[in-house]
């Protein structure tokens, strides 16, 4: 049975729960690190009070584990909320209520909150309201202070953590394990304030950059050859819905898994770090006005990447034309541009 006891010289704690979720965070960090999260943790002097998939503790001493932080008898250094907050129906929240409790989690979060050293929104929904927030949503789901990219949320624009911080919204369906863990160590190490967040609450170690950024079909990019069907290796942006240029996020720079990313694996960026995603139109199929793309990238003019498109389409070499609508590279540049053996 948990005590609520703790000692001076204790570890930080983290308490992680699963609002309105598919659980798709939590498949994402546990493939942290060569040990694994759990252990990760640990070699960080981080002490995992509770997780609704990982711990041992179920029932009564799962809800005791709650009572005691939300009590005041057991400090709470991280709140990791996974998932939108459903506020429906009526702002009730009852269509989310935590089982074995007669609260919902939109008043548990309400509640847990204001104890924590530091508040986090793991993944889109929790940050943004997410996949749960598309329309129509009988839900009324939003994030932790963010409806969409409105300040506000469950917790209200003006909410501050005991650290003074508002919260982290590590964005991202689901985000990168490395956003999750690197995020929670640099506030462990204390080295991490509101600076290092972008104006939505994101990190900006990741949110600094472009999903596009690294990309491997970036030579595509650079001559506008662009893929027509999937399977393609040109540039997705031009006609099959790639956000890529839009997104942020180091995507393309650290891989998933061992080395993948969506572009990587021939789909395209949905921009899932963003507001809104959801809503958004054209995943796979771009949106155009007068032939020209609606998203043009942000790390340019859109007058000069229009002019510039025109140019570069001109001056594409036969090889990377003929190999962007092909599924395996036809003209080897090791033999100027010719085919064969």
């Amino acid at each position: 049975m948990f005590t609520g006891k703790t000692t001076v010289d204790r570890p930080k704690s983290l308490l992680w729960l699963q609002a309105g979720s598919c659980g798709g965070c939590t498949m994402s960090v546990l493939d942290n690190g060569a040990q694994g999260w759990a252990r990760e943790l640990k070699a960080f002097g981080i002490d995992l009070l509770w997780h609704p998939s990982l711990s041992e503790e179920t029932g009564v001493e799962a809800i005791e584990i709650l009572e005691a932080v939300a009590e005041g008898r057991t400090p709470l250094d991280f709140l990791c909320i996974e998932g939108s907050i459903l506020r429906g129906p009526n702002g009730t929240g009852l269509f989310n209520r935590l089982a074995g409790t007669d609260r919902t989690m939109f008043e548990w979060v309400k509640r847990l909150a204001p104890h924590a050293e530091y508040c986090l929104a793991v993944g889109t929904c929790a940050s943004y309201g997410g996949i749960h927030a598309a329309a129509p949503d009988p839900t009324d789901a939003c994030g932790l202070q963010y409806e969409g990219s409105l300040s506000g949320g469950a917790l209200g624009s003006d909410f501050r953590s005991r650290s003074g911080l508002p919260v982290i919204n590590v964005a991202g369906c689901a985000p990168h394990p490395g956003w999750i863990m690197e995020t929670i160590v640099a506030l462990q190490m204390g080295d991490f304030d509101d600076r290092d967040l972008d104006r939505l609450g994101r990190p900006k170690f990741y949110a600094k950059t472009l999903a596009h950024h690294g990309c491997e079909r970036n030579e595509y990019y650079e001559f506008k050859a662009s893929a027509e069907k999937f399977s393609d290796l040109g540039c997705m942006m031009e006609h099959l819905g790639c956000k890529a240029t839009q997104a942020v996020g180091d995507c393309n720079q650290r891989g998933w898994n061992g080395g993948g990313s969506c572009t990587h694996g021939g789909f395209s960026c949905i921009a899932c770090t963003s507001p809104a995603f959801e809503a958004a139109t054209g995943f796979l199929e771009t949106t155009k006005v007068g032939g020209i793309p609606v998203g043009l990238p942000l790390d340019m003019p859109k007058a000069w990447f229009v002019a510039l498109a025109a140019l570069s389409k001109s001056a594409t070499p036969d090889r990377v034309r003929e190999n962007a609508t092909s599924d395996r590279v036809i003209l080897d540049p090791r033999r100027n541009g010719k085919s064969g053996e």
